[in-house]
């Protein structure tokens, strides 16, 4: 067994491969085709001993689209690896689809990798010693490596049309064999191919697979993979109009950057194989494998956009932190080992290894993100959260104001109900709404309702007319607490059968955040013009106005609650 020392980071061990090297003489590659002796085998492993030398990892989108969660999760272990290991992370934009690319496209997944926090060290904007970074702006390279394989013989021009492709492609089927190439052109001579240049016949180059052998590799999550070579056939790398294809592409660009590791999406493990053989034949030393599983829907299938949101930006839009979403994405697949969930970037960097990566299927859980999203926003710096929220309440037209003692306290008091940004809007409405009507014809409340509810009120109502509630919510929450403490005590009540029948009457619902709080808040509200006009608030007085009216009589039969003298106006 000969052994092939590469770069320092991967040994490549290539088992009997006793054939002469190829050459571009056809005749003699005729040959090899033809005779035993000639017969060509390959088998290569790339085994991981230890990593050696510097890191450089890459993420290589595509931009004909906005950036998966899959993808942000591949860009998140990469960058993750790379600042575990003191090593780079490179964006290359993969823009060889001319149709399809768009920088528009470009510029948004950049916009989105920079939201997640994970800055490149080399691509686009940021430079570095291996650019260009976007495959479109390096054809001249690609060109001049086809070239080199032309002339050692390891790929030849084909000048099949698509028809006959296509006839090769039917033949197979009806034989039930893989849809290798069958054309001549492996075997053409010279003579021959040059008529057809002579012609201006289309072609493309088409790289030579061994006949025989297989191709193993062990992938740092996978462990060991191999391919037997007899499936795949000869490959085009270049196009008849003069575009390189994916695989050479990647391939030269891995190589010519020094790319140490390539983690990529277990999708791309088939493309290993022709990778591989491509590296061979330049001469380049492999990198490590390392395939991620895919991130699966509920349903176990491949998460798509049936399944809702699935695109970093559309998260960001609806409100989720930038946080939360690095948080979530790197636990889908991967763990400490310990029970723990909650990650910043650089909690991640510190615990990430790729050897806890796990290769099954990971489901993408909303509800788990939303709950997660909850966490991170809350452990946000109060200052930085209200400001957060704050800012939310005014451009949304619920609030007039931004900041302040109402904002400071309603975001305190309302925060354990908001998991995200956007539920604010929800969380102080219900606050400042009274929907008492609903709630005392609710089959939850007909208990309250049962237990002397009217003569609750009317004691309430006589509160308010004295002045005593209102003096007692200027004081602040003690005040209320105190003013509370003696109303129980007039009315020989304590615990659930004061604290209920009080809630429901003044806030209109039977559950709700800490109801002292919440009271004198509905008193700053009505009092410091904070709510917009155009926000259904009812204020306090508002609020006795509509319990004055009450037809209590009603309350447990099938007619009106309120009487006909109730203001219109009001609402419910």
């Amino acid at each position: 067994m000969a052994t092939i020392v590469g770069t320092p980071w991967v040994r490549i061990r290539a088992f009997p491969m006793l054939n002469p090297p190829i050459l571009r003489h056809s005749n003699l590659y005729f040959a090899e085709r033809c005779f035993p002796k000639f017969r060509r085998s390959f088998s290569v492993s790339a085994s991981v001993d230890k990593v050696d030398g510097e890191v450089r990892v890459r993420f290589a989108p595509s931009p004909t689209g906005n950036l998966h969660v899959g993808g942000a999760r591949t860009a998140l272990f990469n960058y993750l690896f790379a600042r575990a290991n003191g090593g780079k992370f490179i964006l290359r934009i993969e823009d060889t689809d001319l149709e399809r690319s768009t920088r528009q496209s470009e510029e948004a997944v950049l916009k989105d990798l920079s939201w997640l926090g994970l800055d490149w060290d080399e691509g686009p904007s940021a430079g570095g010693d291996y650019g260009p970074y976007r495959q479109s702006e390096r054809n001249t390279l690609y060109k001049q490596y086809a070239e080199k394989l032309l002339e050692s013989g390891q790929v030849y021009r084909c000048f099949c049309s698509n028809e006959e492709l296509e006839k090769m492609k039917e033949v197979a089927k009806l034989k039930q064999l893989p849809p290798v190439y069958m054309g001549k052109w492996a075997t053409a001579t010279d003579e021959e191919a040059q008529e057809e240049l002579e012609k201006g016949t289309p072609y493309t180059y088409r790289f030579r697979v061994p006949q025989e052998g297989s191709l193993k590799i062990n992938d740092l999550i996978r462990g060991e993979v191999s391919w037997n070579l007899n499936t795949l056939g000869d490959f085009v790398i270049m196009r008849s109009n003069g575009q390189p294809v994916y695989n050479f592409c990647v391939t030269v660009d891995d190589a010519t950057m020094a790319i140490s590791h390539v983690i990529r999406a277990e999708e791309h493990l088939p493309n290993t194989l022709r990778q591989a053989l491509i590296y061979k034949a330049l001469g380049f030393p492999m990198p490590y494998f390392a395939h991620v599983s895919l991130i699966l829907a509920p349903d176990r299938s491949k998460l798509s956009k049936r399944h809702g949101a699935t695109s970093v930006g559309q998260f960001r839009e609806m409100g989720y932190l930038p946080e939360a979403m690095v948080n979530y994405l790197a636990l889908l697949g991967w763990g400490d080992g310990t029970e723990n969930e909650f990650f910043t970037l650089e909690q991640l960097v510190e615990k990430f290894s790729i050897s806890r990566v796990n290769k099954s299927g990971a489901v993408f859980d909303s509800t788990k993100l939303r709950w997660m999203n909850g966490q991170h926003l809350r452990a946000l710096p109060s200052e930085e959260l209200t400001k957060l929220i704050g800012e939310r309440w005014k451009s949304t037209g619920v609030l007039t104001e931004s900041e302040g003692p109402f904002i400071e306290e309603s975001v305190h008091l309302l925060k354990d109900a908001i998991d995200l940004v956007t539920d604010a809007d929800k969380a102080l409405s219900n606050l400042l709404s009274y929907p008492l009507h609903t709630t005392l014809t609710s089959s939850e409340a007909k208990p309250l309702v049962e237990d002397e509810l009217s003569e609750f009120s009317a004691s309430l109502i006589a509160a308010y007319d004295s002045g005593e509630i209102l003096s007692a919510l200027e004081e602040g929450p003690s005040g209320w607490q105190k003013w509370v403490k003696t109303f129980g005590k007039s009315l020989k009540r304590k615990g659930k059968s004061l604290f209920m029948p009080l809630r429901l009457l003044l806030t209109g619902k039977i559950h709700g955040p800490d109801m002292g709080a919440s009271m004198v808040l509905l008193h700053k509200a009505g009092s410091s013009g904070v709510v917009a006009p155009q926000v259904r608030f009812v204020t306090l007085n508002d609020r006795f106005e509509i319990l004055r009216q009450i037809d209590w009589d009603s309350v447990t039969q099938d007619s009106p609650l309120f009487e006909s003298s109730a203001p219109a106006s009001v609402p419910n």
